[in-house]
C-alpha cells in the first residue's frame, strides 16, 4: 500500500475501530465499580453476547467479520471488566465491615503501593493491606486503602513505593468508585522495612536528586525534581497555585508525553548502536518499566507505557497502529487490568488531552492557518486541543477556566523536554557527583524557564474566569469548547449554508463566553451583593478545604482565620464589600486557617490569636504589622461593635494540648445584632471533652461552627449541650480526608440542627431577627 492510500485508509475510519471496544469498556468499569452489585450480571450479560457473536462471525462474508468482531470484542472487555469487580467486590466488602464505621481503633499491616505526598503537615499514599487487627481479633486479607498520617508520626525506615508499614488509627469505606476500598485516618505509622531490590535502587536515586536539585535557587529547583523524576514534594502552594492556573500543571510532575521521549531515546541509541529491531524493542521495554519504576506509576504515566508498549508490540509484528487504536486499546487494556482507574481524574485527563492531540490539533491547525503561518498555527493547536478536551473535566475539581493556558503552554512547552530528559541523565548519574551536579545545573534552566512563565502569567489580571460549577458548567464548557473547535477548523464545504452555520456558531459563542463572563464579574462585583441579604451577621466563606469566618456588628466587621488561600479570602471579602478588619481571630496557625493572611495585610486593627509553638507561627504575626497583638486565652473578653465575645479555650495554665488543633481559640459571640454563637476551630473529641468538662459552655446556642471541617472526632456530648439550631461546616469540595463525615453529620441530624455546608452551598450568610434565623445560599445544596 502506498503512503497516500494508507493515509486515506486512516482517514476512513479504520483508525476509530477500537474506539468503541475503549467507550464500552470504560462504561462497564464506571457503571461495575459505581454499583458493584451489577458487576456480575454486568460480565455475564458481556460473555454471552460475545459469545454469540462469536458464532455469528462465522457465518457471516468476508466484508461483515471485521464489524462483528469488534462488537465481539467490545462485548468480551465489558465481561472482562464486570468480572474483574465481581470478583474483588466479596474481599472489599469483608474489609469494610471489619474495620466498622470509622470510629474503631485498628492497626493495619501494608505496603505502599504509590508515591508518598506531602500535603500540609501530613502525608497521604496507597497501599495494599496484608493483615487488618481490631483488638485481639485478626483478619488476613489483601484490599487496596488510601493512607493519611501526620508527616511527624511516620517513624521507622523509609516511607517510599514498595516499603512495608504498620499504622495505626481508623478507618471509613472509600466513596463509590475509589479503587481505595478504605480510607485510613492514621494517627502513627511504623515503617517496618524500606523498599528491596530494584524498588530500593530507584528510591535511592530519586531521594538524592530531590536533594540534588533543592539546592539550586528560586523556583526552578521547586519543579526540576517533579519535571524529571515525578517526585512533587518540593513545589510550593505559591507555585503549585500558578502551575494550575495557566494550565501548566500537566508540568508540575511526569506526565505520559515523558513515556515517549525515554522509548525514542533507548530506540533510538540502540538503534545508533546496531542493534537488530528486536534488541531495539527489548531495550525500549525495559527503560520504559524502569522509568515507570523511577517516577512511580501514576495514572497517566501508566496509560502512556502502556500504548508504548502497544506501539512496540505492533513493530514486532510488523504493523505500525494509528494512533487512535493504540489509545484505545491501551485504555481497555488498563480499564480490564484495574477498572477503578475510571473515575480517576488523572486517567480521565491524560486520555481525554491524548485523544484531542490525535484527532483534534491536526484540524485545529489547518484551519488556523487561515490566519497565521502553518508553523505558528500547529503550536498553538496543540496546547488548544488539550485545553478544549481537558477543560470540562477540570471544571468538575474547579470551576475556573485558564484565561492564559494557551499562550503559558506555547511559552513553556518546548522547554519541559529537554528539563524531563537532562533531569533524568542527572538523576540517574547520582553515583558520579561532578557529573550530576552539572547535569542538574545544566536541566534547572528550563525548569526556572517554566517556573518563571506560570507564576508571571498567573500574575496577570484576569488569569483565570470563574465559570458555573459542577456537570452544568462540565457540559456548557464542552459546548463552548465544540463551537471554537467547529469555528476554527477548516471546512471543505464553502457554499452559503457553511457560511451561515458558522457565523451561528460564532454569535451563539459570543453570547455564552459574554454571559459567562458577565455574570461571574456581576456575580463578585456590586451586582452580586444585591442579591445577598443586607442584614446578614456572619458569613462563612467558601475557601476550600479551610476555615475563614466574617462576623459583623454595628458596622464593625471581624474575621475569624483566613482559609488556605489569599485570594479565595480577598475574592470573599471584596463580594461582602468589606475593605477593613477590626478584629483579626487567628485560632491556630496551621495552613488551612492562616493560608490566606496576605489577603488582610495591612487592613487589620487588632489580632487576636492562639498560642504560637513554632517560628513560622511568629513569622505570620510579623506580616500583619501595625496591627495590636493580643494572645487568647479562656476568659478573655471584648467588643465588636455591639457585640460581645468571650474566650473559652484554651486554658492560659493548660499543658495538656500543644499549640495548634486542639489549642484553637474557641469563641463564644453574642448581641448587636449577632445570634448567641459558638466557633470551635479544630479541636479533636478529647479537647472537646476538656472544654466541656470547663463548664463554660452553656447551651443553647442558635449557631454552632462544627469543629475540624466536621471531621469524625467528636464528643456528641458537647454538642448536645450546645443544642444549635444551625450548624456550619466550613470544608473544600471533594477533600482528601473525607470531610464532613457521617458520623457528625447524623449527631447533628438527631440533635435537630440545621447543617450547611461551604462544599455544597458555596458562600453562607446568616441573619438574625424577629422572626428568627434566617440562612441564604450561595447555591442550593
Amino acid at each position: 500500500m502506498t503512503e497516500r492510500s494508507a493515509l486515506e485508509g486512516e482517514e476512513g475510519g479504520a483508525h476509530l475501530r477500537m474506539l468503541p471496544v475503549a467507550v464500552v469498556a470504560w462504561l462497564a468499569a464506571f457503571a461495575g465499580t459505581w454499583h458493584p452489585s451489577s458487576a456480575g450480571w454486568l460480565s455475564i450479560g458481556a460473555w454471552t453476547l460475545a459469545g454469540a457473536g462469536l458464532l455469528l462471525w462465522r457465518r457471516l462474508p468476508a466484508a461483515r467479520r471485521v464489524a462483528c468482531g469488534i462488537a465481539v470484542l467490545t462485548c468480551a472487555a465489558a465481561g472482562a471488566v464486570g468480572a474483574h469487580v465481581a470478583m474483588a467486590q466479596p474481599t472489599r466488602d469483608v474489609a469494610v465491615e471489619f474495620a466498622g464505621g470509622g470510629g474503631r481503633a485498628l492497626e493495619i499491616e501494608l505496603t505502599v503501593v504509590s508515591k508518598v505526598d506531602l500535603r500540609g503537615d501530613a502525608v497521604w499514599f496507597d497501599g495494599r493491606t496484608s493483615a487488618i487487627a481490631r483488638g485481639e481479633e485478626r483478619l488476613a486479607i489483601g484490599v487496596p486503602v488510601r493512607v493519611r498520617v501526620p508527616a511527624a508520626d511516620v517513624t521507622g525506615a523509609r516511607l517510599d513505593l514498595g516499603s512495608s508499614a504498620a499504622v495505626r488509627g481508623t478507618a471509613m469505606a472509600a466513596d463509590p468508585g475509589d479503587r481505595a476500598a478504605l480510607v485510613v485516618f492514621a494517627r502513627a505509622a511504623e515503617v517496618t522495612a524500606s523498599p528491596a531490590h530494584v524498588l530500593g535502587a530507584v528510591s535511592s536515586l530519586r531521594d538524592a536528586f530531590v536533594e540534588r536539585a533543592s539546592s539550586l535557587p528560586g523556583p526552578g529547583s521547586q519543579l526540576l525534581a517533579g519535571l524529571s523524576v515525578g517526585d512533587t514534594r518540593a513545589v510550593s502552594d505559591e507555585l503549585d497555585t500558578a502551575m494550575k492556573v495557566t494550565s501548566l500543571s500537566h508540568l508540575t510532575a511526569v506526565s505520559g508525553a515523558n513515556c515517549a521521549i525515554v522509548v525514542g531515546i533507548a530506540f533510538g541509541a540502540t538503534a545508533l548502536a546496531g542493534a537488530g529491531r528486536a534488541v531495539r524493542i527489548v531495550v525500549s521495554l525495559v527503560a520504559l518499566a524502569g522509568f515507570v519504576l523511577l517516577v512511580t506509576p501514576e495514572g497517566s504515566v501508566v496509560r502512556a507505557a502502556t500504548m508504548a508498549a502497544i506501539a512496540l508490540l505492533a513493530l514486532v509484528l510488523g504493523r505500525v497502529a494509528a494512533g487512535v487504536a493504540v489509545l484505545s486499546l491501551a485504555v481497555a487494556v488498563l480499564l480490564i487490568a484495574d477498572p477503578w482507574l475510571a473515575g480517576s481524574y488523572g486517567f480521565v485527563l491524560s486520555v481525554a488531552a491524548t485523544g484531542a492531540l490525535l484527532l483534534l490539533a491536526r484540524p485545529l491547525a489547518r484551519g488556523a492557518s487561515r490566519w497565521m503561518p502553518a508553523p505558528l498555527a500547529l503550536a498553538i493547536s496543540v496546547p488548544l486541543s488539550a485545553q478544549l478536551a481537558c477543560g470540562p473535566v477540570l471544571i468538575l475539581l474547579a470551576p475556573e477556566v485558564p484565561t492564559y493556558g494557551v499562550v503559558a503552554n506555547l511559552l513553556a512547552g518546548p522547554a519541559a523536554p529537554a528539563a524531563t530528559v537532562i533531569g533524568l541523565a542527572a538523576c540517574l548519574a547520582a553515583p558520579l557527583p561532578v557529573l550530576a551536579d552539572g547535569l542538574a545545573a545544566l536541566a534547572w534552566l528550563p525548569s526556572a524557564w517554566i517556573a518563571a512563565t506560570a507564576l508571571t502569567t498567573a500574575a496577570l489580571p484576569g488569569a483565570s474566569l470563574a465559570w458555573p460549577p459542577g456537570l452544568g458548567g462540565a457540559v456548557l464548557l464542552a459546548a463552548v469548547g465544540g463551537a471554537a473547535a467547529l469555528l476554527i477548523a477548516r471546512s471543505d464545504r464553502a457554499g452559503v449554508a457553511d457560511r451561515v452555520t458558522r457565523r451561528a456558531i460564532a454569535a451563539v459563542l459570543a453570547v455564552i463566553v459574554g454571559v459567562a463572563g458577565g455574570g461571574a464579574a456581576l456575580t463578585n462585583g456590586p451586582v452580586g451583593r444585591l442579591a445577598m441579604p443586607a442584614d446578614w451577621a456572619i458569613a462563612a466563606c467558601d475557601v476550600g478545604q479551610g476555615d475563614a469566618l466574617v462576623v459583623r456588628s454595628a458596622g464593625a466587621v471581624g474575621v475569624i482565620d483566613t482559609g488556605p488561600d489569599p485570594d479565595a479570602l480577598g475574592s470573599c471579602l471584596t463580594r461582602l464589600g468589606i475593605s477593613r478588619v477590626d478584629l483579626l481571630v487567628l485560632t491556630h496557625f496551621d495552613l488551612d486557617h492562616v493560608g490566606g493572611v496576605a489577603a488582610v495585610e495591612g487592613r487589620v486593627d487588632a489580632v487576636l490569636h492562639g498560642p504560637t509553638g513554632r517560628p513560622a507561627d511568629e513569622r505570620v504575626l510579623e506580616r500583619l504589622e501595625g496591627a495590636r497583638l493580643l494572645s487568647a486565652s479562656a476568659g478573655t473578653t471584648g467588643t465588636l461593635g455591639d457585640a460581645r465575645w468571650r474566650v473559652l479555650w484554651p486554658r492560659a495554665e493548660g499543658v495538656a494540648f500543644a499549640s495548634g488543633n486542639d489549642a484553637s481559640v474557641i469563641l463564644e459571640i453574642a448581641g448587636g445584632g449577632l445570634p448567641r454563637s459558638i466557633l470551635l476551630g479544630d479541636l479533636s473529641a478529647a479537647a472537646q471533652l476538656s472544654l466541656l468538662g470547663t463548664g463554660r459552655v452553656a447551651g443553647p446556642y442558635a449557631v454552632v461552627k462544627v469543629a475540624h471541617h466536621g471531621s469524625a472526632d467528636q464528643h456528641e456530648p458537647l454538642y448536645a449541650e450546645i443544642a444549635a439550631s444551625l450548624a456550619l461546616v466550613t470544608v473544600g469540595a471533594d477533600n482528601d480526608y473525607g470531610h464532613p463525615r457521617r458520623e457528625i453529620l447524623d449527631t447533628l441530624a438527631r440533635l435537630g440542627a440545621t447543617t450547611a455546608r461551604t462544599d455544597l452551598s458555596g458562600l453562607l450568610l446568616v441573619a438574625d431577627g424577629p422572626d428568627g434565623l434566617r440562612l441564604w445560599r450561595e447555591r442550593p445544596p
